[in-house]
């Protein structure tokens, strides 16, 4: 065991008797009842957009739902909402979400930039701290399930949404590929570090429905989610197939008219 550092926010260790993770306080005007990680061990594989839909699905089910943005450095939620207009200021003390068309309050750092292609140029403890601040700063009213969209990977990021946010549980996103258990993995254990349930696996991309005839084609090959999923022991697997209809509704901002029954038993272990 390496000598400890007594930087608990680093630490991994369950058994240390100096570690205090302190959960961050909403402020006194907000309320969410649950807190769910969408999280994915590598980039690219639709995070953002399973993020998007089980908030979507959620809301037409007739709960509250929120979209925390923590990608900071790549934020993807506003547009897929077709939301432009910029986060609004409350008594010079906290920030007001953007409210999309069906209700869903989303704060994202593009609300906050002048220009929505401007970069951000953090280093890693400063962008920690801004995904702290829209959890503390934020307005968020009666927000039944709150989305947290995190970056890929296990770094600062969901290391902080994992101490400092009442993390209910997690979302695993992956592709096809073979090394879709390595990378799970990654995400899964991070996740038991934390004492963080995995909820289930959505898996994109997962395969293609012909048109005409309707046979299901595995363009990245056979899949292996449900022996990977079995080998973690999480019960629920989503597949998302293929669709241009996908890519096309986040290009146009209408990600609100996603319709579908894919995610449901992601939907049905998220209610409990």
């Amino acid at each position: 065991m390496s000598e400890c550092t007594h930087d608990c926010s680093t630490c991994s260790s369950k058994d240390c008797g100096e570690r205090k993770i302190t959960k961050e306080p909403l402020n006194e005007l907000s309320k969410v009842k649950k807190v769910i990680g969408v999280v994915s061990g590598k980039g690219g594989v639709g995070k953002s957009f399973v993020t998007s839909t089980l908030s979507v699905l959620m809301q037409k089910k007739g709960f509250n739902t929120a979209i925390l943005d923590a990608d900071i450095t790549g934020p993807s939620i506003p547009k897929m909402f077709g939301v432009s207009d910029k986060a609004r200021t409350l008594d010079d003390k906290y920030l007001l979400p953007a409210v999309t068309k069906s209700g869903i309050q989303i704060m994202s750092i593009n609300l906050l930039l002048e220009n929505e292609t401007d970069p951000v140029v953090w280093r890693g403890p400063v962008i920690a701290g801004a995904v702290k601040q829209f959890w503390t700063d934020v307005v968020w009213k009666d927000v039944d399930f709150m989305f947290v969209d995190m970056p890929p990977g296990t770094g600062d990021v969901p290391l902080t949404v994992f101490q400092s946010l009442p993390v209910d549980g997690i979302v695993v996103v992956a592709s096809p590929q073979e090394l879709v258990s390595m990378i799970v993995g990654k995400a899964v254990k991070m996740a038991s570090l934390m004492n963080v349930p995995v909820l289930g696996i959505v898996e994109n991309y997962s395969y293609f429905e012909c048109p005409d005839c309707k046979k299901k084609i595995n363009i990245f090959g056979e899949s292996k989610i449900d022996k990977t999923a079995a080998e973690y022991g999480i019960k629920r697997v989503a597949k998302l197939p293929i669709n241009p209809e996908f890519a096309a509704l986040s290009d146009k901002g209408a990600i609100e008219e996603f319709n579908g029954d894919y995610l449901e038993d992601i939907l049905t272990e998220i209610i409990g």
